[in-house]
């Protein structure tokens, strides 16, 4: 097994995970109810997806 030969400093390191950040999820507004739902998703307000009821959602 090759071992490095020397030390990888912190910056090294860290210009090589540069790339590797997390990213908050697409949200867009429900055409329907208004509410914000991820995009290409049923509605979790409404239940409905692309103008169509595909769930039935209990009102509390």
């Amino acid at each position: 097994m090759a071992n490095p030969t020397n030390k990888t400093s912190k910056a090294r390191t860290g210009k090589r995970r540069t790339h590797k950040i997390l990213t908050a999820p697409n949200v867009s507004l429900c055409p329907q109810c208004h509410e914000p739902k991820l995009a290409h998703k049923v509605c979790p307000s409404c239940g409905t997806y692309k103008g169509r009821d595909v769930i039935a959602v209990e009102e509390i």
